[in-house]
C-alpha cells in the first residue's frame, strides 16, 4: 500500500490503498467513476491521517491563474491545486492587493473556501466572488455565488450540505483596487500608516517566529478553531483572569459573542510545550501540534482529547479541530 506520509505536512507514517492524481476535470471524473471509496486532497496541510485510510486518495492538481481588472477591482481565476501562499506572493509581486493578511497559510486554493481560511482579521470569504465545482455522483458543473457558500468562522456550505458531494475546480476572487487595511489584530497593530506590502511582510515575519515550518517540523498548522462564546460566558471567565485576550464578535442577532484564542486556553490548561511520545503541543504556539519524527495516529488523538477535556473542565469551552481527522472508513470527529 502506498505510504501517505509526504501527502500531509503532519507527516504520519500511514498509508492508503491507492494514490492518484487529476490535472484537469475530465481526468478527474475518469478515476472518480472507478472509485469506490475516496478522499479528495489538496495540499495535505489540514489532513490527518491517523490510520491506514482503506480507500483511494485523489490529489487536486488543477493549475492556473487568469487575472484582468476595471477600474474599481482586479479579478482572478484560480485553479483549485494551485499553492496559497504561492498565489498570495504573486499578487503581491503584481500589487493586487488584499491578500496580504493571509500570507503564510499552508495548503492549496481550493481549499480556502472550505475552511473559509483567515488571519489578522481577514477571512478568505470577504474576497470571494464565485467557486466553480463538479457535482461527484452526476459529474454537472456549478457555479457557486458567494452567498451560496455559507460562509462562517473557519465554515462553510462544504463542511455540511456539500460535504463529500462536490470538487471544487476553481476559485474566482475579487480584490478591490480601494480598501481599508486591516490591522486590528496582535502585532499589525503596531504598524505605523503601514503598506499592504509592510503587512504582509510582518504577518510572514511573525508567523515564522512562531509557527514551525512543516517542511522541518511536521504540523499542520492550527490544531483547534478559535471558540466563540456568549459574552456572558466570556464575563464569568474574565472575572478570574483579568487580562484574558478576546474580540468581540458583532451578531445580527440581540448581543454580541466573544472570540476567545484558543491558544490561550491550551495554556492554561497547562499544555504548552507539553509531549506525548513524539506528538508535542508547540513551545512557541500551542495551538500547534508536532510530529517530533516518529508520531503515531493514536498519539495525535490522544492528546488532542486530552486538551479537548481539559479545556472544557476547566472553562466549560469544547474546543473543536480545525484540522481534518481521518481514520480507516475517512473522516472522525472527537
Amino acid at each position: 500500500m502506498p505510504s501517505l506520509q509526504h501527502y500531509s505536512t503532519f507527516g504520519l507514517n500511514t498509508s492508503c490503498t491507492s494514490i492518484k492524481s487529476f490535472s484537469d476535470v475530465d481526468s478527474f471524473l475518469s478515476l472518480y467513476k472507478n472509485t469506490d471509496v475516496c478522499y479528495l486532497l489538496g495540499g495535505g496541510s489540514n489532513s490527518i491521517f491517523t490510520e491506514t485510510f482503506e480507500g483511494t486518495v485523489m490529489v487536486n492538481k488543477i493549475k492556473g491563474i487568469s487575472h484582468f481588472d476595471d477600474e474599481n477591482s482586479h479579478f482572478l481565476r484560480v485553479g483549485a491545486g494551485e499553492n496559497w501562499h504561492e498565489l498570495v506572493k504573486l499578487c503581491m509581486q503584481n500589487e493586487w492587493f488584499g491578500f496580504e493578511n493571509l500570507a503564510l497559510i499552508p495548503g492549496s486554493v481550493g481549499a480556502s473556501p472550505i475552511q473559509n481560511i483567515g488571519a489578522y482579521g481577514v477571512e478568505v470569504d470577504t474576497l470571494i466572488q464565485t467557486i466553480e465545482a463538479v457535482v461527484l455522483n452526476t459529474g454537472e458543473k456549478i457555479l457557486l455565488k458567494n452567498e451560496d457558500c455559507q460562509f462562517g468562522y473557519r465554515d462553510s456550505v462544504f463542511k455540511h450540505a456539500l460535504a463529500n458531494k462536490v470538487l471544487i475546480t476553481h476559485v474566482n476572487f475579487v480584490l478591490p483596487k480601494v480598501y481599508e487595511l486591516n490591522t486590528a489584530y496582535g502585532e499589525l497593530a503596531a504598524l505605523t500608516n503601514p503598506t499592504p506590502q509592510d503587512i504582509y511582510h510582518k504577518v510572514i515575519e511573525v508567523r515564522k517566529s512562531k509557527l514551525p515550518d512543516p517542511a522541518i517540523l511536521g504540523n499542520s498548522g492550527s490544531f483547534f478553531k478559535n471558540p466563540i462564546v456568549t459574552y456572558d460566558h466570556f464575563r464569568t471567565i474574565a472575572d478570574r483572569y483579568e487580562h484574558m485576550p478576546h474580540f468581540i464578535v458583532k451578531t445580527k442577532s440581540a448581543g454580541d459573542s466573544v472570540k476567545i484564542p484558543a491558544a490561550w486556553l491550551i495554556d492554561q490548561a497547562g499544555f504548552k510545550g507539553k509531549t506525548l511520545n513524539d506528538v508535542r503541543c508547540h513551545p512557541t504556539q500551542s495551538l500547534v501540534l508536532t510530529n517530533l519524527g516518529d508520531a503515531n495516529g493514536s498519539d495525535v488523538l490522544s492528546m488532542a482529547r486530552d486538551i479537548i477535556a481539559s479545556v472544557s473542565d476547566r472553562f466549560n469551552i469544547k474546543l473543536e479541530p480545525e484540522v481534518r481527522l481521518l481514520g480507516s472508513k475517512g473522516l472522525i470527529s472527537l
